[in-house]
């Protein structure tokens, strides 16, 4: 058990639920109300790591933890740094011993049946190293939540946003279809997923390396080179309120510019997977795909990609040095 040496070992669960707050209090009680009636007849901790929000969420979520009378099933950690996604999660898995942990965003809601349903599905699937819900809106509508691997070729697609281009290149498409079965993919989003033990056991924790985005199709492409798959379970469904853990998909559709490490752990990525030729290739293509859409722009008013404010330069970001250590964001002021 080297990968997770650091785990304590002196209770063990069926189930460990890791959920990040930071400064999303209420977002992760109400995440919590939904949650906790799923557990009653369960051997399950659940783990809240704040990643140091320094507002009040500590003496909130502590405050309903204490009302509710549930010291006995949820755990608050608090922690003295911002380590990010990986980090806090990785936190949280350490802190207690299982046979699985559930990866869960704040910003979700729990449907009824859904972790037995998770749980049912990994037990009789022992390929599964990874197990995933529907996600879906407050209304029911689903949500891409399941994909193909990032390539050069997909980076292609995203930039150009041109449908000639995504018919020609379709096998390349990285979100796919919504499906009613459960079907096996190459990687799914970590708002909510089932992890085994094993998994981490053999193929060590999240990489830390990323402060947010892309460590979780770098865990599965890791996972997935170790001899386990990723199974999508549409039956269990969790509602995702997207953004509510990160202004990036609002920053996107408004053509903002997106926070520095996006573009560190897309570098990162890139870099892992494909080497330095393959990080080239990913941001030559980029390139080009920007062009064309830049050009379609200059043909047609009507035609508005979601193209962020000036990341044709920092897709660039990190190239000479892909795995070098991310900027905090609490010291862009002073990089």
């Amino acid at each position: 058990m080297s990968a997770m040496s650091n785990v304590n070992t002196k209770n063990k669960f069926l189930l460990v639920i890791v959920i990040i707050n930071y400064k999303t209090p209420q977002l992760t009680i109400d995440c919590l109300e939904s949650l906790l009636p799923e557990l009653s007849d369960l051997s399950v901790k659940v783990v809240i790591v704040d990643n140091n929000s320094q507002d009040d969420s500590c003496e909130r979520i502590q405050g309903w933890i204490d009302q509710k009378d549930v010291l006995r099933q949820v755990d608050l950690v608090a922690s003295i740094e911002n380590s990010g996604f990986s980090g806090g999660n990785n936190r949280g898995i350490c802190y207690v011993e299982a046979d699985y942990y559930l990866l869960l965003n704040s910003d979700t809601l729990v449907r009824k049946g859904a972790i037995a349903l998770l749980l049912d599905t990994a037990c009789k699937n022992k390929q599964a190293g990874l197990v995933s819900p529907r996600l879906e809106w407050p209304d029911a509508t689903p949500q891409e939540s399941c994909f193909r691997y990032h390539s050069p070729v997909s980076q292609l697609i995203s930039s150009a946003k041109t449908g000639l281009i995504t018919r020609a290149f379709k096998k390349f498409v990285v979100p796919q279809p919504v499906s009613d079965t459960p079907s096996f993919y190459d990687w799914t989003s970590f708002a909510c997923v089932l992890v085994r033990a094993e998994v981490f056991e053999e193929i060590s924790l999240m990489d830390e390396g990323y402060f947010m985005y892309f460590e979780d199709v770098e865990f599965c492409q890791r996972a997935a080179k170790a001899g386990w798959r990723v199974l999508h379970q549409p039956a269990a469904h969790v509602v995702h309120l997207r953004g509510g853990t990160s202004p990036l998909k609002s920053q996107a559709r408004l053509r903002k510019r997106l926070p520095r490490y996006f573009y560190e752990s897309r570098t990162r990525y890139f870099y892992q997977a494909y080497g330095r030729s393959g990080l080239l290739a990913a941001n030559l293509l980029w390139t080009s795909g920007w062009l064309i859409s830049s050009l379609r722009r200059l043909l047609s008013s009507a035609y508005t990609p979601d193209i962020s404010e000036r990341q044709w330069r920092d897709i660039w970001t990190n190239f000479t040095n892909p795995l070098k250590q991310y900027v905090h964001p609490d010291n862009y002021d002073k990089a």
